[in-house]
């Protein structure tokens, strides 16, 4: 007779807490078990990475343009090809970043480089952030042309017949850009 109304006891005590009028005094279920699950599905907050951000493929084949007219609203007349850096000095230096590498190519001499390997970057935005050492690199995108407005921090490097314009564009786009002739210059 005691096993049964034991019995009896625990059915009606298991059939209490598992009817709906208990769950609605109680709220919510607070066990151990519910609280790690909920803790597993809950989303982790997106982190900017630098393994997982992406490295724009235009940046592979930047070239350096200039400020020409000002005044002008035209974005492909307002920037454009400098003269003396592509035909008279020829000092100028193109870009190239990937994951893995930032590149600085003499325009007239494309054996002539300078490779940083070891920085790290991040994307803001328009902005992408690429830190060595020594300096950091602020690349802003500033018009769709698209034209780029490059910010050194920090010491300014010094390359040997590499000089690194403010501006830069896509070696895709650039053709939409004013370009000079070079006349008799070799550049």
């Amino acid at each position: 007779m005691k096993n049964l109304i034991i019995s009896l006891s625990v059915m009606t005590a298991l059939l209490a807490s598992c009817s709906p009028s208990a769950d609605k005094k109680s709220g919510t279920n607070t066990s151990p078990d519910t609280l790690k699950e909920v803790a597993a599905s809950a989303p982790e907050p997106v982190k900017s990475d630098p393994e997982t951000a992406e490295m724009p493929s235009d940046f592979s084949t930047l070239v350096p343009i200039d400020v020409l007219n000002s005044k002008s609203t035209n974005v492909h007349d307002k920037y454009g090809i400098e003269f003396s850096g592509n035909c008279y000095s020829c000092d100028l230096a193109s870009l190239s970043i990937t994951k893995k590498q930032i590149r600085w190519t003499n325009i007239c001499d494309e054996k002539d480089t300078f490779e940083t390997d070891d920085f790290s970057y991040s994307n803001e935005g328009n902005k992408t952030i690429l830190k060595t050492p020594e300096r950091t690199f602020i690349l802003t995108q500033i018009d769709k042309a698209p034209v780029y407005e490059l910010v050194i921090e920090g010491k300014k490097p010094e390359l040997k017949n590499k000089r690194i314009s403010r501006y830069f564009t896509t070696q895709k786009a650039l053709p939409l850009f004013t370009e000079h002739d070079c006349g008799d210059f070799e550049g």
